[in-house]
C-alpha cells in the first residue's frame, strides 16, 4: 500500500467522515436551556454506560477498519506506520464532526497500550495492541492501593513465581473503568526484602480471571466512576509480565508520564472550558462588575491560558515522537490548580446556593464540580507529588529527604 501524502490522507478522512458521521453544527449553551450539569467525573447510569460504551466500540472499529484507527502505530502491530503529521490532519478533520463519545478508551490507548508497546513481548504485542485500538477489549490501570496512593512503590499486592505462571494477591483502589475492561496493567511486589522502588514487577492481567472481583466504590459527588479490585491467587503467564523482573518502577514511569499527559493535556485544562459559563454566572448572580471578583475570574482565566499553551508545547512534543516528560506534571498541577481557584470563585460568588438546591438553573450545579475537584487532586499524582518532581526534575532543587530511607 502506497503511503498518502499529509493532503491526501486529510482528504480521505474527510471522505470517510461525511460518509459515515453528521457535522457538528454551531455548539452555544443559552443560559437557562438544557441540562446545566458542569461534574468533573464522568458518572452515568449503567444503561447509559453500557450505550456508550456499545457506540464507542462501534465507532472505532469502523475507522479502524478505513485506516484512521491506529494511525502512527507500528504496522506489525496492527497500526498504519503513518507520521505524526498525518495524525494531526486527521484529528483536524474529525474535529469538525460528531463521533461517538471514545472516553471509556482513554485508559487503555493514552497509558496501557504504550507501555505495552514499548516493554511487552512480541506475543502480547501481538495479541492486545490491535484489539485495543480497535476497541474490540478495554484495558484499565490497576496501580493504586488502600495504603500506596501517591506513594505507589509503597504497593502491597504480591506476585509469587509458580513455574511458568505467577500467582497474584491484593486490593488495588480507584480503578477507573475496571468493571467494563478486558485486561488490565497491573503493578506488584515480586521481592519484598528489597527497597521499595525495587523488586516491582508489571503484568497484563485478564479481568476476567478466577479471583479477579471488581466492586464499585461511591464518591461524594454521588457517582461510581472508580473502582477497588482484589486479586486472590491470579494467575497471569510469564509471557505476560512488562519489562524484566524487579524492574517494574521503570516500566511504571512510561504509564505515569503517558497519565499525566492524558490529564494534564485534557481539554479541561483549557481557558474556554468552563470560563465562559464562568462568567455568565457571576453576570447572572450581578457580582459581574465587582472588582475583586472581576480580579479573580481573570487569574482564573489567565491562569488557564497560560496552562493551554503548556499542554499544546507538551502535546506537540509527544507528537514529534519523542517522550511525555517532567512538564506533563506542570500540566497536571496547572489543571489541578485552576479547577481549585474556579471551584473557590464559584463558591463564594453563589454562597448557599452551592449547597442547597434552590431549583435556579445553572446554580446548585456547580456543586458536582466543586466535590470532583478534590478526587483529581489526587488522580494521576497529588499535587504535593508534582511539586516534588518539579522541583527536583525541572527546576533542579535537592531531592525531599525520605523517612523511607
Amino acid at each position: 500500500m502506497s503511503v498518502p501524502t499529509v493532503d491526501e490522507y486529510r482528504e480521505e478522512a474527510r471522505t470517510f467522515l461525511e460518509t459515515h458521521a453528521p457535522r457538528k453544527g454551531e455548539e452555544r449553551q443559552v443560559w437557562g436551556q438544557g441540562s446545566d450539569r458542569i461534574g468533573l467525573l464522568d458518572e452515568k447510569t449503567d444503561e447509559e454506560e453500557q450505550r456508550e460504551i456499545a457506540e464507542g466500540k462501534a465507532w472505532r472499529a469502523r475507522a479502524f477498519d478505513a485506516g484512521f484507527g491506529w494511525i502512527t502505530g507500528p504496522s506489525e502491530y496492527g497500526g498504519r506506520g503513518l507520521t505524526p503529521a498525518h495524525d494531526r490532519a486527521y484529528r483536524e478533520v474529525e474535529s469538525g464532526f460528531r463521533v461517538p463519545s471514545q472516553s471509556p478508551f482513554g485508559i487503555g490507548l493514552g497509558m496501557v497500550a504504550p507501555t505495552i508497546l514499548a516493554h511487552a513481548t512480541e506475543e502480547v504485542k501481538h495479541r492486545y495492541l490491535r484489539s485495543l485500538w480497535r476497541a474490540d477489549i478495554v484495558a484499565c490501570q490497576l496501580f493504586s492501593e488502600p495504603v500506596a496512593g501517591s506513594d505507589l512503590a509503597g504497593i502491597q499486592t504480591r506476585a509469587e513465581r509458580d513455574g511458568d505462571e505467577w500467582r497474584l494477591s491484593g486490593q488495588k483502589v480507584w480503578t477507573s473503568g475496571a468493571h467494563y475492561s478486558d485486561i488490565g496493567e497491573i503493578i506488584t511486589r515480586t521481592s519484598p526484602d528489597k527497597p521499595k522502588h525495587k523488586g516491582l514487577t508489571m503484568f497484563v492481567v485478564d479481568m476476567r480471571a478466577p479471583g479477579v472481583e471488581v466492586r464499585p466504590l461511591r464518591q461524594m459527588t454521588g457517582g461510581t466512576s472508580f473502582n477497588e479490585v482484589f486479586l486472590d491467587g491470579v494467575r497471569v503467564h510469564d509471557s505476560h509480565r512488562l519489562g524484566d523482573v524487579d524492574e517494574g518502577w521503570t516500566v511504571a514511569l512510561t504509564t505515569l508520564m503517558n497519565e499525566r499527559a492524558s490529564i494534564g493535556g485534557g481539554g479541561v485544562g483549557s481557558a474556554s472550558s468552563g470560563t465562559s459559563r464562568l462568567f455568565e454566572l457571576a453576570r447572572r448572580m450581578g457580582v459581574a462588575e465587582d472588582p475583586i471578583v472581576r480580579q479573580r475570574l481573570a487569574e482564573v482565566y489567565v491562569h488557564s491560558t497560560v496552562a493551554r499553551y503548556n499542554n499544546l508545547r507538551a502535546m506537540a512534543k509527544i507528537r514529534a515522537g519523542q517522550l511525555p516528560g517532567p512538564e506533563m506534571s506542570i500540566g497536571k498541577l496547572s489543571l489541578t490548580q485552576n479547577m481549585a481557584r474556579t471551584a473557590q470563585v464559584v463558591a463564594d460568588i453563589l454562597g448557599p446556593r452551592i449547597a442547597a438546591d434552590t431549583g435556579e438553573w445553572g446554580t446548585f450545579a456547580w456543586g458536582e464540580f466543586v466535590l470532583g475537584v478534590p478526587g483529581i487532586r489526587i488522580a494521576g499524582g497529588t499535587d504535593e507529588v508534582m511539586r516534588n518532581i518539579v522541583g527536583e526534575r525541572v527546576l533542579g532543587l535537592p531531592k525531599e529527604p525520605s523517612a523511607a530511607r
